[in-house]
């Protein structure tokens, strides 16, 4: 009887042993999380590059606005278009990517807060960074065809190819939301 009580003590102290270890285990990947904290700094910093590019184009827009052909004008504004969009798909993976994956954004109320801030969910997520990818690329391809002159077939071919992709995969993405959207809500 003595031997069963030794023995059970034995393994309640060995579950216990087990349990502060599983417990700092996943306590450490818990905070682990904040690893990817300097992740985002880097892409908000990546905006500030990106702001840098927006006002070089925009002032040699400016300089060249009176002798420009409206091709070349026409570019520069995609151009201008292409860099803001990649900021905005910056924004909404630093914002998304930050709660969904380290910590809620504790920003007072304000009447300028994004609408979907916070409420992004990885799903929808995904969809925004697609469809930002394919207007990005939709602004890549126009300027390609305003110089289409300078590609060949092939390389044209490649280029609406990787664009249809593209959609393709925005296409695809938006089903299997909507698709697993109506199995969750029955």
């Amino acid at each position: 009887m003595v031997k069963i009580k030794n023995m059970e003590q034995e393994t309640k102290s060995e579950n216990e042993q087990f349990n502060r270890y599983e417990y700092l285990l996943e306590r450490t990947l818990f905070k682990g999380r904040w690893l990817l904290a300097p992740f985002f700094v880097g892409l908000l910093l990546a905006i500030v590059l990106l702001l840098l590019k927006f006002f070089k184009q925009l002032y040699v827009m400016t300089i060249s606005a009176l002798t420009a052909t409206n091709q070349e004008l026409l570019i520069g504004i995609l151009t201008l278009v292409d860099t803001a969009l990649l900021a905005g798909l910056l924004i909404i993976i630093i914002f998304s990517g930050y709660e969904n994956f380290v910590s809620k954004l504790n920003v007072e109320p304000q009447e300028d807060k994004p609408t979907w801030m916070g409420k992004v969910g990885f799903s929808g997520l995904k969809i925004k960074l697609i469809s930002a990818i394919v207007a990005i690329s939709a602004v890549e391809l126009l300027k390609v065809f305003i110089h289409s002159q300078d590609l060949t077939s092939e390389q044209l071919a490649w280029k609406v190819g990787i664009h249809i992709t593209f959609v393709i995969s925005g296409v695809l993405f938006s089903v299997t939301d909507f698709i697993n959207s109506r199995t969750h809500s029955h």
